[in-house]
């Protein structure tokens, strides 16, 4: 027996590498991914990019580049974060290999052994091993349709006998739960942290990928609300909006957690791939971003719609669920008897893979949910996923009225 450090004994580290094994098996449907299908990638553009490309920046391509990111990438980022109303000017921006990285870093700037992390529940999972890495304490308070329930928060607080070193959230189109948080719900979780000390980690890698342009505005983000008595850092991601592969994120905060940011990415990877941030760059500065937002939204609205209409035809009537407003997911809520790790094995003896309920709760014991992405799924399947889905969950839910009787 091996000594392992108490780091690799994550609760949710093996749903991860669950969950990524299901969403690449072969002859299987799979909602279980979170990720863009493959034939949406901009691979055409990426190729004239690369290609017109002079030498010696194909040559630096290949190189090591700043901790703090590629210098024409932080600057396009901060041009581009500024159209969305953020305050770049007295922040500073980190590129980091992924958002998820972002999310590490101030996790081990902030966190020790036992010290209390604040989440959502349900709780993107991929944070969930992060803190439980860290060996933090995870406290987690329920959401609504419009976002986090403020009266759980303000009760977890004050019953707390210390402080919480953050609270993590992801606001817009959430991970797993498809909602938006409210303007009103935002400026009340403002008000709730104000004076407290608790830092706010606004996670935000799904903002771009609303629906509906009139509703665009919901997606602004509270660090660019100019709330001057709580602390905010805002992450982002190129996963969503470019591919998942290129492993870039950011981090924008003020210049104290910057500067310390910084020194806990050299020890992690020197630096993110030069390669990818080059190249990322060019996407921006030639405007080549929001027409293929564009088309992205189009891609993913038709999923959206599809999936709804398939659902509404097929699902019993005791499965409910709110229709998202943009990014990837589709949050189903079970009778409370019945556990969607059941409907999992069933479903999967079927043919269709998810994401048990289970694997998003900190505690990894409420399971009367259950997750369905859509964006990876080609169109011409979501039909016979749902129909089958809807049949297993059926099966489940008759044989749990034979034991209930």
């Amino acid at each position: 027996m091996y000594a392992f450090s108490k780091a690799v004994n994550s609760m949710h580290s093996e749903d991860v590498k669950q969950l990524m094994k299901q969403a690449s098996g072969k002859d299987i449907i799979s909602f279980a991914g979170g990720m863009p299908n493959n034939d949406l990638f901009p691979v055409k553009e990426i190729d004239e990019i690369y290609n017109a490309l002079p030498e010696e920046l194909k040559k630096l391509c290949f190189q090591y580049g700043p901790t703090s990111g590629y210098p024409p990438l932080v600057s396009s980022l901060e041009n581009y974060l500024k159209t969305k109303g953020l305050e770049v000017d007295n922040n500073k921006i980190l590129i980091t290999t992924g958002s998820l990285q972002a999310i590490s870093i101030i996790t081990q700037e902030f966190v020790n052994e036992g010290d209390i992390i604040l989440t959502e529940n349900p709780c993107f999972v991929g944070a969930l091993t992060v803190f439980e890495t860290a060996g933090a304490e995870i406290h987690s308070i329920p959401i609504d349709k419009d976002g986090i329930d403020i009266k759980a928060l303000k009760n977890k607080i004050a019953s707390l006998d210390r402080k919480p070193k953050f609270l993590y959230v992801t606001p817009n189109y959430h991970n797993p739960a498809g909602i938006i948080y409210t303007p009103e719900r935002k400026r009340e979780l403002l008000e709730v942290l104000s004076g407290t000390g608790i830092i706010l980690l606004e996670d935000d890698a799904y903002s771009d990928l609303y629906f509906d342009q009139d509703e665009k505005h919901l997606t602004r983000s509270m660090k660019s609300f100019g709330v001057q008595d709580v602390e905010i850092i805002y992450t982002g991601s190129f996963s969503k909006i470019l591919g998942p592969g290129f492993r870039l994120g950011f981090m924008l905060s003020s210049e104290e957690i910057f500067d310390k940011a910084e020194t806990v990415k050299q020890a992690l990877d020197a630096c993110t791939s030069n390669f990818m941030q080059i190249i990322a760059n060019e996407f921006l500065t030639r405007n080549k971003l929001e027409p293929y937002l564009k088309f992205l939204r189009n891609e993913y609205s038709d999923r959206k719609n599809l999936l709804q209409k398939h659902l509404k035809t097929y699902m019993p009537p005791e499965i409910t669920w709110n229709e998202p407003k943009g990014g990837f997911y589709t949050w189903l809520k079970l009778p409370s008897h019945v556990r969607s790790t059941d409907i999992f094995k069933e479903s999967v003896a079927r043919g269709v893979v998810f994401v048990t309920g289970r694997t998003f709760d900190p505690a990894s014991k409420k399971d009367d949910r259950l997750r369905l992405s859509f964006s990876n799924m080609p169109k011409d399947q979501i039909e016979k996923g749902v129909k089958i889905l809807s049949e297993a969950i059926k099966h489940v839910l008759q044989n749990s009225k034979m034991v209930i009787s």
